[in-house]
């Protein structure tokens, strides 16, 4: 579920890009995720890659032993991290469409029949874990359906209107708000969460709609509980830099939109620079920030990569893999979804879509794991950008001794780039083509949307 875009902490900025086309790549990185602070969150996923999975649409039976065969695909594509959407039973009072929304959730502990079993969940954990991989569901702790026996059994968890009414919020009216105030309500939550760590062994949290109505005390009592239980990774679908007083990653909202702008033509390179610059002013180096050009939401309601970004939606892919923060994939993307999936209703994803851009994201992948210097937070490189045109982006990333060089053509247009930086002198390799690039004069031509990366170690 979307968060509003409220009180935003940092000002908007813009960008925009795409590139030449990747060639087949190689097989997928074999190097692990990085073992960082004795392989604790967050920096033991720090080189990692999120993929958002959406049951309902990622096969044509729906459901979580269907998903289970391609497990072997995602892994290949060098994918650690699954977000799960909520897999727990789905409100039939006031639902909406024919199936309901995911973030309508019933019972809590159950698992929603028309995905399988409490076993067929259970079974998932164990494969992915199997496969060296990490599982964290969505949770939806700002409001239930309106038929979860809380309704009857504690109406005091819920806040209320002027006429003492379980209220809802904006137009969604198939839930009902809970009120974190009550210490009622936020204990009967962390218990519920502490139930699927418990029961089975998931990795951590996507937190739906995390700083809207919800009281940060209560995420500070959440994972202090759940971290008590199991070291897990805490995801916040949120903006914000009070949200690290609890969470290791938040959404960069402001980015995605930014994105956008820089894909009308609204905004340009320098805006991308300063925004990042900001960005990491207001955080700091430690949090973690969710990188993406699509999601479950802004694929249903605001349209796909195609729709948004034109020719350019491999260069704002390669940006958001390589700028800063941790990189997500939604299930579909790397097949070339080029549908607006229905939100409430069954509709698949076609994984047979000759448009495929597997090879593209196993590159993307195994480029941002073998390079310390892209890793998120902390333990990546700070960018500094090495160019001062308005229409490419250009920029170096250096840890311990690993150096990456990106230059980003935002246009449809042939663009000349001067780099302000001696450090990409020299002849580099693209990582994407495999052809070398005289760097000796500084001076590169760009085709509309090239995109370019440059590594190097020593």
């Amino acid at each position: 579920m979307q968060m509003m875009r409220l009180g935003s902490l940092v000002p908007l900025v813009a960008m925009a890009f795409w590139g030449c086309s990747a060639g087949e790549a190689g097989a997928p990185s074999e190097r692990d995720a990085p073992e960082v602070e004795g392989d604790r969150y967050p920096g033991s996923i720090a080189g990692s890659t999120i993929y958002e999975v959406n049951i309902r649409q990622h096969t044509p039976e729906g459901t979580l032993r269907a998903f289970m065969e391609d497990l072997p695909r995602i892994r290949g594509l060098g994918v650690d991290v699954l977000w799960i959407m909520p897999v727990q039973p789905i409100g039939e009072e006031n639902r909406k469409g024919s199936l309901g929304s995911y973030y309508s959730v019933r019972d809590y502990r159950a698992v929603n029949p028309e995905f399988g079993t409490a076993e067929d969940f259970r079974r998932l954990v164990e494969e992915v874990h199997a496969l060296d991989m990490r599982i964290i569901l969505d949770w939806v702790p700002n409001h239930t359906a309106w038929d979860h026996p809380w309704i009857t059994e504690h109406p005091e968890f819920y806040a209320t209107d002027s006429l003492g009414n379980i209220t809802y919020e904006a137009d969604w009216t198939d839930i009902a708000l809970l009120d974190h105030r009550n210490p009622a309500t936020r204990a009967a939550m962390i218990e519920e969460m502490a139930y699927w760590v418990r029961e089975y062994d998931i990795d951590g949290f996507r937190q739906d709609h995390a700083g809207h109505e919800i009281p940060l005390y209560f995420w500070e009592e959440a994972t202090e509980a759940i971290d008590a239980i199991k070291d897990v990774f805490w995801l916040a679908e949120w903006d914000g830099a009070r949200m690290h007083n609890a969470f290791d990653a938040t959404y960069a909202w402001e980015l995605l939109h930014l994105q956008d702008s820089v894909a009308r033509g609204e905004a340009d390179a320098h805006d991308l620079a300063r925004f990042i610059q900001g960005d990491i002013r207001e955080y700091g180096r430690r949090p973690f920030r969710l990188m993406m050009t699509t999601n479950h939401d802004e694929n249903s309601w605001n349209g796909t990569v195609f729709e948004r970004y034109g020719r350019g939606h491999e260069t704002f892919a390669v940006f958001v893999f390589t700028a800063y923060g941790i990189p997500m994939v939604y299930g579909g993307q790397e097949a070339g979804l080029d549908k607006r999936l229905r939100f409430f209703e069954k509709d698949t994803v076609d994984f047979a879509d000759p448009m495929g851009l597997q090879p593209f994201y196993r590159s993307l992948i195994e480029l941002k794991k073998d390079n310390p210097a892209l890793w998120a937070g902390e333990y990546g490189g700070v960018p500094v950008r090495i160019n001062d045109d308005d229409h490419v982006y250009a920029f170096k990333r250096q840890k311990d001794g690993n150096q990456v060089i990106v230059v980003l053509n935002f246009s449809g247009e042939d663009q000349t780039v001067r780099l302000t930086d001696d450090a990409p002198r020299g002849t580099h390799r693209d990582h994407f083509t495999g052809l070398d690039y005289d760097l000796g004069e500084g001076v590169l031509q760009l085709e509309p949307w090239q995109y370019l990366v440059f590594t190097s170690d020593g």
